[in-house]
């Protein structure tokens, strides 16, 4: 190694360590991997093993914050405007390898996958019983699956192609075996998984753990990424149909005066007192016990305050005088004692999702419906949009207004091929990131991503 890279590699370290006295802000020291501690020997066990899975989901470095600040920061809807000024980064998409924020979220996302491998390679040899049905083993293992093809979806938009490790691993070093794969291997592996969840999932409701309607909803988001449309709109529809799910009214009727698991929601992950995460701290002002270090665009704002935009979706942004200056500052994570959920999939976006696959099959009439399902919630008028351009372009404004401090912004514009005109972006290297220059150090199976060092 270099010089040049070894003072690089000093300063990373550096920065990771004096960043965890400020450990409210980010949490950046998580394991690599984390080891089968405690060993699945029966249905006890392996229910325990199934809530530890959902409980990396939640941590601070994967959707309790920092995994969701990747997509905040590089879209055009947050602003970071804190004292960790390399975030800025993100938003100038002239990312460095070794910013914390990668390292931590890329290895908070493998600890759920290798949670999720535990599971499935040692709950199939357990035996049922009268306290552990088949059909709850079943229940298990497809919610395992589930967690994994999330975890592989999420690194596939982010990265590209990963390596896919489907075996429990001890330590960082067992992955270093494995070969990185193609993105389309990667998001075949997903499809692969998510298809065995479906499978195995109960088709009952529950909106904080996964069940088959949850597939159903990843696999209508996962189409759409693919470009299926037929089954982009199939996999909606069973959502939209189903009498367990509504769009409430008015808008903030799924976050405000501390909502959790309402009808809106399909899944979303639940936080209590004893497992927080940061977002309300980052995005609340000092006034309302945060930092305020997060907070909406101009240009997001003013559309959400606009009422021919935004509707009743102002209910995201609030404002504050300070020193006789007018600031807003986000909404939506407000309860400063860290337990906002985190939502991950919500009614609306299987409406957009149909929306858009409906356009793209020519299904205008259609299209606009659930379109106009999503506005008329926001107290909006029907769409006026009738071409095919319109209308996939009223579907793109309406997801960024409908999900606008939500972890959709940056990836909208990546699949449809439209961050370069609307975010500036000239460089195709740039919508993917850099693979954490700590894995690159420690794995020589990773080459870097085009376009970065």
């Amino acid at each position: 190694m270099n010089t040049s890279k070894i003072l690089l590699f000093g300063l990373y370290i550096l920065l990771v360590t004096t960043s965890l006295s400020c450990k409210k802000f980010l949490e950046v020291s998580p394991k690599d991997f984390v080891s089968d501690d405690e060993t699945i020997v029966d249905g006890v066990s392996a229910q325990t093993a199934v809530r530890g899975i959902y409980s990396a989901l939640e941590s601070n470095d994967y959707y309790g914050y920092t995994f969701q600040t990747l997509g905040f920061f590089s879209g055009d809807n947050i602003q970071y405007v804190g004292s960790q000024t390399v975030n800025q980064q993100l938003s100038n998409h002239a990312v460095i390898s070794d910013l914390a924020a990668l390292s931590s979220s890329w290895s908070a996302i493998y600890n759920v996958i290798n949670r999720a491998n535990n599971v499935l390679a040692k709950v199939p040899d357990l035996p049922v019983t009268a306290s552990f049905s088949a059909t709850l083993k079943n229940q298990l293992l497809g919610e395992a699956y589930f967690l994994r093809a999330l975890g592989y979806f999420d690194l596939a938009r982010t990265w590209g192609g990963v390596q896919l490790v489907l075996t429990p691993t001890a330590s960082a070093t067992d992955q270093t075996k494995v070969p990185r794969s193609t993105l389309a291997e990667t998001y075949a592996q997903v499809l692969k998984d998510l298809t065995q969840a479906e499978s195995l999932l109960p088709a009952t409701t529950n909106r904080i753990r996964a069940t088959q309607k949850t597939a159903f909803a990843l696999h209508a988001r996962f189409a759409l990424y693919q470009g299926d449309w037929q089954n982009a709109e199939l996999n909606a529809s069973k959502l939209i149909a189903d009498n367990n799910y509504s769009l409430i009214a008015p808008y903030n009727a799924f976050f405000a005066n501390n909502a959790t698991a309402t009808q809106e929601s399909v899944l979303e992950l639940y936080y209590n007192t004893n497992a927080t995460n940061t977002q309300g701290y980052n995005w609340q002002p000092t006034t309302l016990g945060g930092v305020g270090w997060v907070i909406p665009s101009p240009a997001v704002a003013a559309l959400l305050t606009d009422p021919v935009t935004g509707g009743n979706r102002r209910a995201l942004i609030n404002t504050l005088v300070i020193s006789g200056v007018t600031r807003n500052y986000g909404n939506l994570y407000y309860r400063t004692a860290g337990t906002d959920p985190a939502y991950l999939i919500r009614l609306s976006e299987l409406y957009l999702i149909r929306a858009e696959a409906r356009t793209q099959q020519d299904n205008y009439t259609g299209a606009a419906a659930d379109l106009n399902a999503v506005r008329t919630r926001a107290g909006l008028p029907a769409t006026a949009a009738q071409t095919k351009a319109n209308l996939l372009l009223a579907i793109e404004n309406e997801n960024r207004l409908e999900f606008a401090f939500e972890n959709h912004r940056w990836y909208d514009l990546i699949r449809t091929g439209r961050a370069g005109a609307v975010l500036g972006i000239t460089d195709n290297n740039k919508l993917l990131l850099p693979i954490p220059y700590a894995q690159l150090l420690i794995d020589p199976n990773l080459k870097q991503n085009p376009g970065y060092n």
